[in-house]
């Protein structure tokens, strides 16, 4: 009885604080403004690529490079694909892609962070060395140079992004667990004979994730940039249409020198709004999650 108790009072603490979040995020204009930016670009990429085809045109060269109109309203590519086709198919590649890897970043900085910050001494050494190396170490030159090793894939493009991009991470959730582990609260379960394991889990994992929560929107945004500059350099996935691979035909094919700028802007709009999207997210949860940055 007792149990089921607890279990309708987490309930209810849950939805308070929720409603709490809500309440205090919904008065954030530019957090506001990034949620719909987001969710309307997470609608184009669930819904948008069963109406729309992007295959080559059949009628003949007049079909190619053709500028915007009724009928192609972002206008052709060089072999007649539909450009407006493209972006909406090309949208769930990119969003795929960048979260897929943001996930593998932030469970290796968390795990990292929390491990080093919470035993310390020569471990603590070990891995912040380990995360010196990644941090000081210029990312794209690395990146290119995995991605190179790797083979062009999706598969290793999520993997390059995600190994090189958790460094950050790993700094941060450490100088808070450095933190958090001398608490009250931690040296009595220390003291009852919790093992380290359930500490870090139940202890420390749930007072760091919302630092975790607020800086993965941030390296969201990250991670969607990295996948598009490897494509456009030419080391992504050609089966796979992104904005980062259309960019990269369109440079290769001199969409420049033929004036085909609906070929270029299109896809670079869409990779700047999601940026946009996120880092507005990302700076609307720092003031929803940290009290001294709301207004008054």
């Amino acid at each position: 009885m007792l149990q089921i108790v607890n279990r309708k009072d987490r309930f209810i603490l849950l939805k308070k604080n929720l409603a709490s979040f809500w309440g205090i995020y919904r008065r954030n204009t530019m957090g506001i403004a990034g949620l719909v930016i987001l969710v309307c670009f997470a609608l184009m990429a669930l819904i948008g690529p069963y109406f729309v085809t992007y295959t080559s045109a059949a009628e003949g060269i007049e079909k190619v490079l053709q500028p915007p109109s009724a009928e192609h309203w972002l206008g052709t590519d060089d072999l007649g694909r539909d450009v407006f086709a493209g972006v909406v198919i090309g949208s769930r590649i990119s969003l795929v892609v960048g979260l897929a890897a943001t996930v593998i970043s932030m469970v290796i900085g968390a795990v990292i962070g929390i491990v080093s910050g919470y035993y310390g001494k020569t471990l603590d050494a070990l891995l912040m060395r380990l995360t010196d190396i990644f941090l000081v170490i210029p990312w794209l030159p690395l990146m290119l140079v995995m991605a190179a090793l790797l083979g062009p894939s999706l598969g290793n493009i999520i993997l390059v992004i995600g190994i090189t991009g958790w460094a950050g991470t790993a700094r941060i959730i450490r100088s808070q667990t450095l933190s958090i582990k001398e608490r009250p609260y931690v040296e009595r379960a220390r003291a009852i004979g919790s093992g380290d394991l359930h500490i870090m889990l139940h202890h420390i994992l749930p007072n760091v994730f919302p630092l975790i929560f607020a800086n993965t929107i941030l390296v969201a945004a990250v991670a969607i940039l990295s996948e598009t500059t490897l494509s456009f350099l030419g080391m992504g996935d050609p089966t796979s249409i992104s904005w980062g691979m259309m960019l990269h035909f369109a440079f290769e094919m001199g969409a420049v020198a033929f004036g085909a700028w609906w070929w270029l802007i299109p896809p670079g709009i869409c990779v700047v709004l999601v940026v946009l999207g996120f880092t507005f997210i990302g700076y609307a949860l720092d003031e929803v999650l940290n009290p001294k940055l709301r207004r008054r």
